[in-house]
């Protein structure tokens, strides 16, 4: 662990993750925050109660499991959109036909950048409904921080989700550090964590890594049970899709299955300092940088299988050293597509669209 700024290096980034005196990080700092959504130590903001909150006094329905991930959440007010399944059936677990894979990088809040992206690779239409029949498309995780809407990122993506499935496709997302920290934000507010640097809170450093005011007044049960339960890893025609550049998923277990099944017990937990450690973990970044990172991006395909490793997490402007830092201070060079580096065993879709950068939606396998 660090004291003071986090600087660059091999599993660390600018993701501010302490909350100690004359510490900076890439959103802005507003520590009067207040408002319908501000959420203070045990306090949940308007909108938080529903079934899956922790001590509703309503008894849950028949047959409701809040850990099995191929549910739907149910129970919602009626005024909410109807939550749809974190994971769909695969076409092929039905004997169709796969569709073209396609990956979305870090989108933070940018939601008419994502609509314009997703327009122009014909996977929505001009009202952003699914037109990509049994295209199969996958979300690498940190739907909100930093932009101006992102539950309307997180509301598009649940949509597209119900969608893809009826014609055939899916569309699916993996869990970012952004997730881990809003989920945080909401459920434990200023309630002190153990940061090795000084006491700390998820509110307070959910307020330097860009939180938004306005997400966290529209943020619902429904969206946090959602989040709550998304995969942190899967495997997706040979490539081994992550959100983060780092190696810390080698310490939640050595199958997919088992990762996305300790991270997702941990969040049921409901523990503030456990959600802590899982939110630093996973901030780490450049694991597959430098002149080892060839090696490390070898031992997570070894492990879980794949031939190449994407992630999002890092921009590709700061994994390059192009800049000091994803705050968008300094100006960013042009981001055509995805980069490959670490001996072509990583893919960086990060294109940076907090830095005026590029928000990608690219297809897999990347031509030659």
């Amino acid at each position: 662990m660090v004291e003071g700024p986090m600087t660059q290096g091999a599993g660390r980034g600018s993701d501010v993750w302490h909350g100690g005196a004359g510490a900076t990080g890439s959103g802005p700092v507003n520590s009067g925050f207040t408002g319908p959504g501000a959420v203070g130590s045990g306090v949940m903001g308007p909108g938080a109660a529903g079934p899956g909150a922790a001590g509703a006094a309503e008894p849950h329905p028949e047959g409701y499991t809040p850990t099995r991930r191929d549910l739907p959440v149910i129970g919602a007010a009626p005024a909410v959109p109807t939550p749809t399944l974190v994971d769909t059936p695969s076409p092929a677990a039905g004997g169709g036909e796969q569709g073209p894979l396609y990956v979305v990088g870090d989108v933070h809040g940018y939601l008419d950048e994502l609509r314009a992206a997703l327009l122009n690779q014909g996977i929505v239409d001009t009202e952003d409904h699914w037109t990509a029949g049994n295209t199969r498309l996958w979300f690498l995780g940190d739907f909100t921080d930093r932009g101006p809407d992102g539950i309307g990122v997180i509301d598009l993506v649940m949509q597209l989700s119900a969608e893809a499935a009826a014609a055939g496709g899916y569309c699916k997302a993996l869990m970012g550090n952004h997730e881990l920290l809003l989920i945080g934000a909401k459920r434990f507010g200023d309630t002190p964590v153990g940061s090795g640097a000084g006491t700390a809170s998820f509110q307070a450093a959910w307020l330097l890594n860009g939180g938004q005011r306005s997400d966290m007044e529209r943020l619902q049960e429904h969206h946090v049970q959602w989040m709550s339960r998304l995969d942190a890893m899967a495997l997706a025609d040979d490539h081994l899709l992550v959100h983060s550049d780092t190696t810390a998923y080698l310490e939640y277990g050595d199958t997919i299955a088992g990762v996305n099944d300790a991270i997702t017990e941990a969040l049921t937990h409901h523990d503030a300092d456990e959600t802590w450690d899982l939110f630093r973990k996973f901030t780490k970044r450049f694991a597959f940088r430098d002149d080892a990172g060839a090696m490390a991006a070898r031992e997570l395909l070894d492990t879980y299988g794949g031939r190449r490793v994407v992630h999002g997490h890092s921009p590709i402007p700061y994994l390059l050293g192009e800049v000091g830092s994803e705050d968008g201070e300094d100006a960013a060079p042009q981001v055509h597509g995805p980069h490959v580096y670490a001996d072509s065993l990583a893919i960086a879709m990060d294109g940076g669209v907090t830095m005026a950068g590029k928000l990608l939606v690219s297809r897999l396998p990347l031509p030659a």
